[in-house]
């Protein structure tokens, strides 16, 4: 098919797996996705290609997720789509050509159409996994731990007193995010003990597009992996106020909407384990999160501030923020709470 024309999608730039992400347009109209993915060569840092199959950032894992028929079919079965793909391996990479999903995009999701997600994804992890040799194993430890972060700046009066610092975020954040960090290896273990399931670790709103049917297709399979049972909406759930695609006011009402519906899914599929301990789950992952205050606080003196490559008013940033940070502070704080009862 000839082709008339690219547009360079939004993805992760520092990710080194990742060369480029694109729509292509054809002559005759049609439309496709392409991704590029390069094999490791001598990355380094924080987002350092791998060539170890269990390794979190496996620079094949899409290409095998994209050609695994038995995983296309339970989630199939649960209501999410894997989308179609050619797969073409080079010598320096490969490159997948999927399906162009038209519909709704996760960044414009209602509540109801969240809820439906979630419901989908406790029918998809309800069901036992078939092992397979390139699914990730530890990410929460090994990505969280490996991030580039000011930690000095936590105990930096000087930081603390930024003007957009001081202006928009709670009071009591310091402290709450302090108590976060101290207990981030036993947050992690925790983690580590409860429930497992084969989770997608990258779930959030702009991985998913819900067809006009009400499919649920998702994208960006590239740390799939073993996590905990409730992992993924723990992660979906603050990462939609971070980037400014929900409002941090109802964020109570996303987090609770979204666990009662992944609990329903969970049953609607014949689970029948402790929802407690999948409410743990959830509120205990955000110490993936532990990286990002710090960091912000390190960005508060930019000029110009973005959220999910694009530039945002900075006031509003930290102030939506900062409400989510300290929802996911007394999450952890809670998780723990409950863990010792």
């Amino acid at each position: 098919m000839t082709e008339v024309g690219t547009t360079t999608l939004r993805h992760n730039p520092l990710n080194a797996v990742t060369a480029n992400v694109e729509r292509v347009t054809y002559a005759d109209g049609r439309t496709a996705v392409r991704k590029e993915l390069r094999r490791p060569s001598d990355s380094s840092g924080p987002w350092a290609a791998s060539t170890e199959p269990r390794h979190w950032n496996y620079w094949r894992r899409e290409l095998e997720v994209y050609r695994d028929d038995e995983l296309r079919d339970q989630l199939a079965d649960a209501g999410l789509v894997l989308p179609a793909a050619e797969v073409d391996e080079r010598p320096d990479g490969a490159v997948l050509l999927m399906d162009d999903i038209a519909g709704t995009p996760g960044t414009h999701f209602s509540l109801a159409e969240h809820a439906a997600l979630a419901r989908a994804c406790g029918r998809w992890q309800a069901r036992p996994a078939p092992e397979r040799p390139w699914t990730s194993t530890g990410f929460l430890r090994d990505y969280s731990t490996t991030r580039d972060v000011p930690w000095q700046l936590m105990t930096d009066d000087a930081a603390w007193r930024q003007p957009l610092i001081r202006e928009t975020w709670p009071a009591e954040l310091r402290e709450a995010w302090t108590g976060l960090l101290v207990h981030r290896d036993a947050l992690l273990d925790l983690v580590a003990t409860l429930p497992r399931a084969r989770c997608h670790l990258d779930f959030w709103v702009s991985n998913v597009i819900q067809r006009p049917t009400g499919e649920l297709a998702l994208f960006d399979w590239s740390f799939l992996g073993d996590g905990a049972l409730g992992e993924d909406i723990g992660n979906y759930i603050p990462d939609a106020v971070f980037d400014l695609f929900w409002p941090a006011e109802r964020l109570p009402e996303l987090a609770e909407t979204c666990i009662a519906n992944y609990l329903d899914g969970l049953h609607e599929a014949g689970w029948r384990g402790d929802p407690d301990q999948v409410r743990l789950a959830v509120m205990a992952s955000g110490v993936k999160y532990a990286w990002l205050l710090p960091g912000l606080l390190g960005r508060a003196a930019d000029t110009t501030h973005n959220a999910y490559h694009r530039q945002v008013d900075s006031r509003y940033l930290f102030h939506q923020r900062g409400q989510a940070l300290l929802f996911v502070a007394d999450w952890c704080a809670e998780a723990l709470s409950r863990a010792r009862r």
